[in-house]
């Protein structure tokens, strides 16, 4: 979800570019543009999980990754070429301000993830209990899944004593809207 968030963040930037500016001014935004998504896109292909990919935003966050730095520096000066200093000045502070707002929210995904562990318990289920997590694929409750999903304490990719996954379940069982559900959580293919 994150990632998402990161994307649309970014995709937000585009239309900021000066609409009078010159093909190749475009060319070198574009290609900054493209430079930012690549490294968002690269950290979420390549963490081991979900810890991983907060400590690899949070690096970027708060400015500690070369490449990033180097895309945003550019982009920055890009779309701002036009732009008085006062300007250039506010736009700057809204920048610092949207990347504090996203290291808070990165912030908040533990919290959600020990709410979703207590609602598991508090229903009788044990957030860890990767055999409990495939019953209540088999069983389509879809809230229990949802909160075993934000409680990262299964394998979502894991598979029953038959060998078929979650998502093979839920398809099986003829529950879409389950099986999209899955499908968006699973780990990316390696």
């Amino acid at each position: 979800m994150r990632i998402a968030r990161s994307l649309a963040f970014a995709s937000l930037l585009v239309p900021a570019l000066p609409a009078a500016a010159a093909p190749e001014d475009g060319e070198r935004a574009l290609g900054h543009m493209l430079a930012l998504v690549h490294s968002v896109v690269r950290i979420a292909a390549h963490s081991e999980g979900p810890q991983e990919s907060l400590r690899a935003f949070d690096e970027v966050l708060a400015g500690r990754n070369a490449e990033v730095n180097r895309a945003v520096t550019g982009l920055f000066d890009e779309m701002t070429a036009d732009m008085s200093s006062r300007q250039r000045e506010k736009i700057a502070a809204i920048g610092r301000d949207l990347v504090t707002i996203g290291r808070k929210d990165a912030r908040r995904a533990p919290a959600a993830s020990l709410q979703a562990r207590k609602d598991l318990n508090a229903m009788g289920l044990r957030y860890y209990d990767q055999a409990q997590y495939l019953d209540a694929v088999k069983r389509n409750d879809e809230l229990a899944v949802e909160l075993y999903i934000a409680g990262r304490g299964v394998d979502l990719a894991g598979r029953d004593a038959d060998g078929r996954s979650a998502l093979e379940i839920a398809r099986d069982n003829g529950n879409a809207p389950l099986a999209e559900l899955l499908a968006r959580n699973l780990p990316a293919a390696r």
